[in-house]
Formats: structure tokens, sequence, C-alpha cells
């Protein structure tokens, strides 16, 4: 078994909430780990963000994104959840999504109901397939998963933003009984549909709080109360990152000096301590 998937099934067990912080390389899942996070989740619009500098909108490849979880996966010690879009294709694209992302080390990928191209959730112009389409999906990955693939199914609905509560709520449901590890049900819109969700809906939860998003941002306890069992925070580092940049570019073209890590910290963090003294042990 691939020992992340143990310990993300061990973390989903335990009586606390899990938080965990969004990335889009592997530096920013580093830096996660550092401070302490359990879990990592490697968001599309993110990856899309950084890699592409695109909009996510289904422009990125299934090639891209597994290259970009393994990279991840490589530079950590904690479980990393990844976004599978649509799948990338029919049922038998999304059986070899599922086993591919297992096989780069990931322990939960994400299913979602969208047409392909598919667009972040809490932008405008969504749609979705039909209910039976949407449970084709999920089963699909399920079989990948029962057939030996090492990995945890989230399954996500954005019905909420096209067809309303009562549909995106009966998709989890039917997600829940097809044997869905985790569901997701996107963009909810007020604390009434986030408890009908949580009250509804059986089984680990999780709960998407995008900064200036759709979903109201609670308090972590008040999450945990309603049914919430993952709290996950998907742009916040790729949107700090960016302002941060920003604002050290503009401080460079003005001749300002911005404020930045010592080098000594920087070549900390990237790693320059751990391969100096590895490599002192193959000097002749």
């Amino acid at each position: 078994m691939n020992t992340k998937t143990k310990q993300l099934r061990q973390l989903l067990a335990a009586s606390e909430m899990l938080t965990i912080t969004g990335c889009h390389d592997a530096l920013s899942a580093h830096l996660a780990e550092q401070t302490g996070f359990p879990a990592v989740f490697m968001s599309g619009f993110a990856v899309s963000a950084s890699r592409l500098a695109m909009p996510d909108t289904g422009l990125i490849s299934f090639g891209e994104m597994r290259d970009q979880g393994r990279n991840i996966a490589n530079a950590i010690n904690i479980p990393l959840f990844g976004d599978g879009d649509t799948g990338f294709g029919n049922a038998m694209n999304i059986k070899r999504t599922v086993r591919e992302y297992a096989k780069a080390g990931f322990a939960c990928i994400m299913l979602e109901d969208q047409i392909s191209p598919k667009r972040c959730g809490h932008t405008r112009g969504k749609s979705v397939v039909d209910r039976d389409e949407a449970l084709l999906r999920i089963r699909a990955a399920i079989d990948a998963r029962n057939e030996g693939a090492d990995i945890l199914i989230m399954a996500r609905t954005d019905a909420r933003a096209t067809h309303g509560i009562d549909e995106a709520i009966a998709r989890c449901q039917a997600f829940v009984e097809l044997g869905a590890d985790i569901t997701f049900l996107e963009a909810p819109e007020s604390i009434d549909e986030m408890q009908r969700y949580c009250r509804e809906v059986s089984g680990y939860k999780m709960v998407n709080l995008i900064e200036h998003g759709k979903t109201p941002i609670l308090p972590r306890a008040e999450l945990a109360a309603m049914g919430y069992k993952i709290a996950v925070y998907p742009l916040t580092l790729l949107n700090v990152s960016i302002k941060a940049m920003r604002d050290a570019l503009m401080g460079l073209r003005d001749e300002q000096s911005p404020s930045v890590l010592s080098f000594n910290e920087l070549t900390e963090v990237v790693g320059f301590a751990d391969y100096y003294a590895e490599e002192t042990r193959y000097k002749p």
C-alpha cells in the first residue's frame, strides 16, 4: 500500500477535522509540510496559473497535471490530494487517470461532473453533465480503485450553480452509495446550504474555502460542528505569492529594495544544507 494513502486514511479516521492548503508546485508543498500541515491539495487552478499562466478552463493536460503531481509527491512526506478535473475523457480515460495519479504518488484524486472543458468552480459559465453521466464517471473511478489503484476517490459536483442545491445534494448522496471515499459539493452559497449538505449526505465531506469566493469562510470549529471533515484553502498560497511577486517587481523597477530572506535562509529552504550533508558521504 502507498504509505501516503494509508496516512490519509488514518487522518480521515481521526476525530479532528483535517485542514489542508493548496499547492501549485513542489516548493509550495514543501513549505506547507515544513509549516506543519498534515496534507496538501494540488489545485488545478493553481497549477494552470503557475505552469501555463493560463486560466483553469480545461487548457492544462492530463500529462502536465500528472507530472506536476509526481514532482510534488516526490518532494513531501505527507499525503497529496490531486485535482483530476473531469477525468480527461470517457470512462476508460477516467480509469487510466486514476491509475496514473496513484502511480505518481497522489493519495486522493478529485473528479467532477462538469462538461469538458471544465472551469474553476467559483467562476462564471459552468455546465454539468446529467446525473447518469456524473455517476458513470465516479463508478469508473471506483472500479479503478477497486481493481488495485491505491488511491482514494473524491467525488465532486458543480450542480449547485446550474441545477440548485437539491440536485447537488442528490448527486453527493448517489456518489456515497456508489462507494466514493469523500464527497465535495462545490460552492454552496450560504450557511444554510452548507448545513443541509452536511446533514443530508453521509461520509467524509470537504469544504472549499476561497478568499472572496462564493462559499462563506467560517471558523474551522464551526465547520467541524456542521459535519465537514476536510477544510481546504486551495488558492491562498498562489494568491499571496502573486501579490508578493508583484510588490517585489514594482520595488525593483523603482529601485527600492524588496523585503527578502537572507541568502542563507533561501538556500536552507530549497535544501542546500541537506544536500551538502549527504554529498560528504560520497567524497573520497
